[in-house]
């Protein structure tokens, strides 16, 4: 299979960095990522802060293992050659030749090998030692830099190159951060998560059991989850985000235990809205008043140019950088995003706050100029279409928009197009790939594409509808016997086209989520 699609020459820049450590491949086959980037100005065509989060921590530590050619250990010399067509250190086609922008990155990266080895060293030193300087203060403890995997294990490897001993106490607070993803399975096997969850689980956990169930034992859990989440609010630290927003206070939530460097939007919108909801139904209208004031005053200042919200930057949308070599994933942007503006806008909605209506019309713009031609919205941290159209349409409900505009109505249209027999929805992932394949996922329905479905339209009242009818017939159906869902299913990309996430709870507090605004609404109507 590997080699009918092209070999392992083929392989994305990642693993061909990878493949060149272990010696499989040279290093010419990789991106000439020098060091020396950390040297150049704001000003400059190219630099870390305009790139996102995610590629600016994985890149850093990176360019010292690039620069400094790093050696992995291979001790028993196992080697890969049967996966090329053409003999690794033959083969003349490792980067894929694009558009104009392109090919002329490609001409830089050529120039720029070639001219590396009259760099003088006591700037490659002073480079090293910048790179050195800008990772070490974001380590962020046992939670690792960034939170996520990648720059974790390349800040590790980056402290070996540099002669860290293994006892540095860097060193192993690094490692046990990796340590700390690898889960182990009750069969003997394990695998190692990109990242965790918690704040964005915990959240929409606590919103599907907030009309579960009236009793006190189901309000003590949510009350417990919300006194969790406010203690996990950055009110100190200012991240990276500082770049965009120097005058504003922090106020953002991150998406794992602790990551103050990188709060996200989409986090912090969820939980502002959830705290906001929490002290209404418990008539405590004060209590997190500072709180969402907070959170709600960071997003605004995060709020791009064109109206809408990024994950976790604002104006991240250098859009030539995708074109140089290095960004053969087509992520090493954070531009604003439909699902995330959708989430603020329900945020700022669920607030109404007199002060952001502005705001909320900007975003509301952006959203409509950004629906594609069928009526859908892309989703870029869900999969795909269907989450997208539901995040977008719960929004535009909750900041006021009328749901009989022909632009809502054709959301729902498209979205009822793409119901199953079975009265279930699923959409692969295969969709970032042809979009033609939106919102279809071979007619097998998924727990999680149902709910989302379902979700959008009650959004906009649509809870007699026989397609609501229908989903809920599906989710009734489909639940197991321990009273919860579960499917195999990959549900939300981590980068599209390259790897997906699998969120283990997403097929259980999503439909419970839909079967509770279900039964909310349905006994609003006949009251």
């Amino acid at each position: 299979a590997v080699l009918a699609h092209g070999g392992a020459a083929k392989c994305n820049v990642f693993t061909r960095i990878l493949l060149a450590q272990f010696e499989q491949v040279p290093w010419r086959a990789v991106p000439y990522v020098p060091v020396e980037i950390m040297l150049l100005p704001r000003w400059a065509p190219f630099h870390i802060e305009k790139i996102s989060y995610w590629a600016r921590t994985t890149l850093v530590p990176l360019t010292i293992l690039c620069s400094l050619k790093a050696k992995a250990n291979n001790p028993n010399q196992v080697d890969i050659r049967e996966l090329f067509v053409t003999p690794p250190e033959q083969e003349r086609h490792y980067f894929i030749r694009g558009g104009v922008l392109n090919r002329g990155f490609l001409v830089l990266d050529k120039v720029g090998r070639a001219l590396d080895r009259w760099i003088p060293r006591r700037l490659r030193k002073h480079a090293i030692h910048k790179a050195e300087a800008w990772f070490l203060p974001r380590m962020n403890g046992e939670d690792g830099i960034g939170a996520i995997f990648p720059p974790m294990i390349n800040c590790y490897e980056a402290m070996a190159l540099l002669g860290y001993p293994k006892d540095h106490p860097a060193r192993q607070t690094c490692l046990r951060s990796i340590q700390k993803l690898i889960v182990h399975r009750a069969d003997g096997s394990a695998y190692c998560q990109p990242c965790v969850s918690p704040v964005w689980d915990t959240g929409w956990c606590a919103l599907a059991l907030m009309h579960s169930n009236e009793d006190a034992s189901t309000q003590a859990v949510i009350a417990r989850a919300c006194d969790w989440l406010t203690a996990k609010q950055v009110l100190e630290h200012k991240g990276d985000w500082v770049a965009r927003a120097p005058d504003v206070a922090p106020g953002g939530w991150a998406f794992q235990y602790a990551n103050p460097a990188y709060p996200d939007i989409d986090d912090t919108a969820l939980i502002a809205a959830l705290l906001h909801v929490q002290d209404r139904r418990r008539a405590e209208s004060g209590r997190h008043r500072v709180n969402t004031d907070r959170a709600a005053d960071w997003m605004l200042a995060l709020q791009s140019k064109n109206g809408g919200f990024a994950a976790f930057d604002a104006d991240n949308t250098h859009d030539y950088l995708n074109a140089i070599p290095f960004a053969d994933h087509g992520a090493l942007l954070d531009p604003p995003t439909e699902d995330v503006s959708g989430r603020v806008i329900a945020c700022l909605g669920v607030l109404a706050r007199e002060q952001d209506r502005g705001s909320i019309r900007r975003c509301i713009n952006y959203l409509r100029a950004s629906q594609q031609a069928d009526g859908a919205w892309w989703g870029r941290w869900g999969s795909n279409y269907i989450y997208g159209t539901w995040s977008v349409l719960s929004g535009l409900a909750l900041a006021g928009e009328d749901p009989q505009q022909p632009y809502i109505r054709k959301a729902i249209d498209w979205l009822r197009a793409r119901q199953h027999a079975d009265g279930g929805w699923g959409e692969t992932n295969d969709s970032y790939i042809d979009p033609a394949l939106r919102g279809t996922n071979q007619n097998v329905s998924t727990p999680h594409s149902t709910a989302w479905a379902m979700l959008a339209q009650l959004a906009v009242g649509e809870v007699q509808s026989d397609s609501v009818q229908r989903g809920l017939a599906f989710l009734l159906a489909s639940q197991q016997a321990n009273g919860v869902w579960s499917h195999p299913s990959h549900n939300a990309p981590g980068f599209p086209r390259v790897y997906y996430l699998r969120y283990h709870g997403y097929a259980t507090y999503f439909p419970l989520l839909a079967l509770t605004c279900y039964r909310r609404q349905l006994r609003c109507v006949n009251s």
